[in-house]
């Protein structure tokens, strides 16, 4: 079922993409901001009470909701996944921005390809060249597709496995994300002295919202990174993640960006000009300077591991039913 279930979600978004993501995403806004509100005094104690009471009522209802559902017919509980699913992940969140960069500089559009860059990043892109922009595209390219496709899945099929309905580990994995951006991230970033309107700092409130989230990514970025290394170059990724994943400052998302990389034969990282400065980042990866072709084999790799899933969850459907 969990199959099917993924199979339905992901042709469902390229059929029909969701136009209303933004509004879910303003409810979302509003109801963290909540507990946000009425929580935060910069204590880490109530950063822990804030996020457990804004994830554990919804993750609650949402594996409830689906056993109701299931015990009037499987069917209602496979569409209530579907449905989950088709809020939760998808491609088209960030896919339009990869391909519109890529198709820029295929025709020699640097300047398009700049501010597209910029408007996806939400970072000044203007100082990079071609090699840079590609570069930095196939990186976000690969965060983007971890977040909103491979982390859901595997918690999707862990909540599958063990019972719980595979809906509430796709809630679960996307509100811990959510989380630590507005709680670990974004807030801190627009404040530069970290402290919100009420007064309080932001940076011991959100330090359970960046461990949770590192909890929950745990599993993921190294399922992910194996998925690379299996239908990508397995030596190199190997190599990569073994050697240079740690040199990157979040040593979490290096060893995706370097598995990626290794997978790909390109090299990401590198220092790039940030505000007329070399920003300082490690090199990742072996092989070749990042350009458009290697934007297309990224697409690539992001499809066969898609498809490396689906026959993984079709051997795991097809053991259960025989046993």
């Amino acid at each position: 079922m969990s199959l099917f279930a993924l199979i339905a979600a992901l042709l469902l978004e390229q059929l029909k993409p969701l136009s209303s993501r933004k509004h879910l995403h303003g409810w979302l806004s509003g109801y963290v901001g909540f507990f946000q509100q009425h929580f935060n005094t910069g204590q880490h104690k109530h950063g822990r009470i804030a996020w457990l009471l804004t994830v554990l009522p919804l993750l609650v209802g949402v594996a409830a909701l689906y056993w109701l559902l299931c015990s009037v017919h499987p069917l209602f509980a496979w569409a209530f996944n579907v449905l989950v699913l088709y809020l939760t992940m998808g491609f088209r969140q960030f896919s339009h921005y990869f391909t519109d960069i890529h198709h820029a500089l295929r025709n020699g559009n640097l300047d398009e390809a700049r501010a597209l860059l910029t408007k996806w990043r939400g970072i000044p892109s203007h100082e990079l060249n071609a090699e840079e922009v590609a570069r930095v595209t196939i990186e976000e390219a690969l965060i983007a597709s971890h977040r909103n496709v491979f982390g859901v899945i595997v918690w999707f099929v862990l909540f599958s496995t063990i019972g719980l309905g595979g809906a509430a580990g796709a809630l679960l994995y996307r509100l811990g994300q959510f989380l630590r951006k507005r709680w670990g991230e974004e807030d801190t970033a627009i404040e530069p002295d970290g402290l919100l309107n009420n007064g309080w700092s932001l940076e011991k409130f959100g330090s359970f919202a960046r461990h949770a989230f590192y909890v929950l990514e745990w599993l993921p970025i190294r399922m992910t990174a194996m998925v690379f290394a299996i239908v990508g170059n397995f030596e190199d990724t190997a190599y990569c993640w073994r050697t240079q994943a740690a040199n990157w400052p979040d040593k979490e998302m290096g060893i995706l960006l370097a598995s990626g990389a290794g997978a790909l034969g390109v090299r990401l990282g590198m220092p790039i000009p940030q505000g007329g400065m070399p920003l300082d980042r490690p090199e990742l990866g072996v092989g070749d300077d990042a350009d458009a072709d290697f934007m297309q084999s990224a697409v690539g790799l992001v499809w066969r591991s898609v498809v490396f899933w689906m026959i993984l969850l079709l051997l795991l459907t097809l053991s259960n039913w025989m046993g």
